[in-house]
């Protein structure tokens, strides 16, 4: 139980305080919850700010589910409304800017490696399956990554049309294809295996290299500790 609006913030001493803390100590010293409730400001008309980021964070589970959290899930939660909830859209989305812009505008995607540290932004905190076009031009540079399909990947979901729509409409040279796991374990489902090998019948049909189908999980859960799969390292591809 969340108490009163005023009572919790105001009961913290001064130099407790989210925004004095982090004046004094700098933003790495902050719990999820303090730098939450610096960019929220102010808390609703139940809930102080504190109350309202800890609500969040744990109606979302974790602060990169919240990443991904879309305006008709905050305005589930009493007291925001359509213009907190839009400003907590451009935050999220600009966090997610921020994530990806450390990779370039171009980034190349030549190894499973690099295409686990282009992608784990993205599902990083998904609780479904997602399915990933990313074109590539000759020199294995991003030229536009596309989201194909949403739910478990299987040879009816995944058709290979919509796989390679755009990259035949971009002139790319080659796709790497990913999707996510979200219980963190990469190892590939029949399903998957499925998929990649009627992709790569397409591939070779269309002429367009289809370089790799890397699933993406979390080193945590990876029996190997990699947290991705990479059906070109199987020998799949």
């Amino acid at each position: 139980m969340h108490e009163p609006t005023a009572s919790r913030l105001k009961s913290l001493a001064v130099q407790e305080r989210p925004q004095e803390r982090l004046e004094q100590y700098g933003p790495t010293k902050l719990t999820d919850t303090e730098l939450l409730a610096m960019l929220l400001r102010s808390g609703t008309a139940k809930l102080d700010v504190i109350s309202l980021s800890e609500l969040l964070l744990s109606k979302a589970g974790s602060l990169p589910r919240l990443i991904h959290w879309g305006k008709s899930d905050f305005v589930k939660i009493e007291g925001i409304g359509t213009v907190k909830a839009l400003q907590l859209v451009a935050v999220m989305e600009l966090a997610r800017r921020v994530i990806r812009g450390k990779l370039g505008d171009a980034p190349l995607l030549d190894s499973p490696e690099a295409v686990f540290e282009f992608a784990l932004p993205i599902t990083h905190g998904l609780e479904i399956e997602k399915f990933w076009t990313l074109c590539l031009d000759r020199k294995n540079h991003l030229i536009r990554e596309i989201e194909v399909t949403v739910g478990t990947a299987s040879s009816s979901l995944v058709h290979p049309r919509e796989v390679f729509k755009e990259a035949l409409k971009l002139g790319a040279s080659a796709i790497v294809v990913f999707h996510n796991h979200p219980s963190g374990d990469p190892g590939p489902s029949t399903a998957d295996i499925q998929v990649t090998r009627r992709l790569r019948e397409a591939a070779e049909i269309l002429d367009i290299d289809l370089l790799d189908h890397v699933i993406i999980g979390h080193p945590d859960r990876d029996p190997r500790a990699l947290g991705f799969y990479s059906f070109k390292d199987s020998g799949i591809l």
